[in-house]
């Protein structure tokens, strides 16, 4: 596996939540008040990533309710540091006590559903600490100086879920852990790639400020959301290293349990045609939010399949 230097922080960070063993714990065992949990979390997902709800519902039915609950805990984190303004950081700090507990709230349904799923697969606890750990930095962070400071972020937000979901899908071993990582970065970096114009309105530049004066470009540039040579240059750079560290990743979805490949699979390559989509539109993440059909993801789908076997 080729590995970058940047690598080496990030497999210290996941050794943290390790070993899981004092995660075991008995959550709440009322069938109605947890069917109704998994049901709020499945309608959440679906509503905010019409991507992630198709691959996860290329699982079998007991890890797709899984998934889906960590995404609705995902999601919810997400939301409170972007919508509650000076209020975030003690909602976060509510939350995170929440969301650990082994006995949450009757009334929050998520809470319930993601501590019944943490509790079923042994989902370490530092991993969801680590996660929420990482949206708190939009609290006080809005510009990321190198590559390297900004996939500390993406571990946070992105690989923490890889690590959880791998802990639902099942896996191999340790020698999972650095491709569950990698691919967690290079999702987050899409994201990062296709939110551009979203995040500046919100007064956020996730792209490193070093990269961006490497290629004569200022936030002045940015903010007048100009399409010329030095941007197409920059985005190129960018879409060709994220296209790498997707190849990179790939071997580790065969050390995945078998029954979770093709959706782990499906979820990277749906995320890969959002650079397609970019490249396809002269880089324009200003004015458009790239995004993948659903005739094109459905099309993707038997060569996904094909492939994952």
């Amino acid at each position: 596996m080729q590995t970058h230097t940047w690598e080496h922080h990030l497999l210290l960070l996941a050794d943290e939540a390790h070993p899981p063993a004092a995660t075991a714990f008995t959550p709440n065992s009322d069938p109605i008040l947890l069917q109704r949990a998994y049901a709020h979390c499945e309608k959440l997902t679906s509503s905010h990533s019409r991507s992630f709800y198709l691959a996860s519902s290329l699982l079998p039915m007991a890890k797709r309710r899984a998934v889906r609950a960590l995404y609705a805990f995902c999601r919810l984190s997400d939301d409170i540091v972007d919508e509650q303004g000076d209020n975030g950081p003690l909602k976060l700090a509510a939350w995170r006590e929440r969301v650990i507990s082994h006995h949450p709230p009757m009334d929050d349904l998520v809470a319930v559903g993601w501590a019944d799923a943490r509790a079923h697969y042994h989902i370490p606890p530092r991993y969801v600490e680590q996660l929420i750990d990482g949206v708190a930095r939009d609290l006080h962070q809005t510009r990321y100086s190198t590559f390297e400071e900004l996939t500390a972020y993406a571990y946070g937000v992105a690989s923490t879920v890889g690590l959880m979901s791998m802990h639902i899908i099942g896996f191999s071993g340790a020698e999972a852990i650095p491709y569950a990582i990698k691919l967690g970065v290079a999702l987050q970096i899409t994201n990062i790639l296709r939110d551009i114009g979203e995040d500046l309105r919100a007064g956020r530049i996730y792209l490193p400020q070093n990269e961006l004066a490497q290629f004569g470009l200022t936030e002045a540039d940015l903010a007048a959301g100009q399409i010329n040579d030095n941007w197409r240059a920059f985005m190129r750079f960018q879409i060709i290293r994220n296209r790498r560290l997707y190849a990179e990743a790939h071997p580790g979805i065969a050390m995945l349990n078998h029954d979770g490949r093709f959706a782990i699979a499906a979820a990277a390559n749906l995320y890969q045609a959002i650079l397609d989509d970019i490249e396809q539109h002269n880089y324009d993440v200003f004015r458009r939010r790239a995004y993948v059909s659903s005739w094109n993801k459905l099309r993707k789908l038997p060569r996904i399949w094909w492939e994952s076997r």
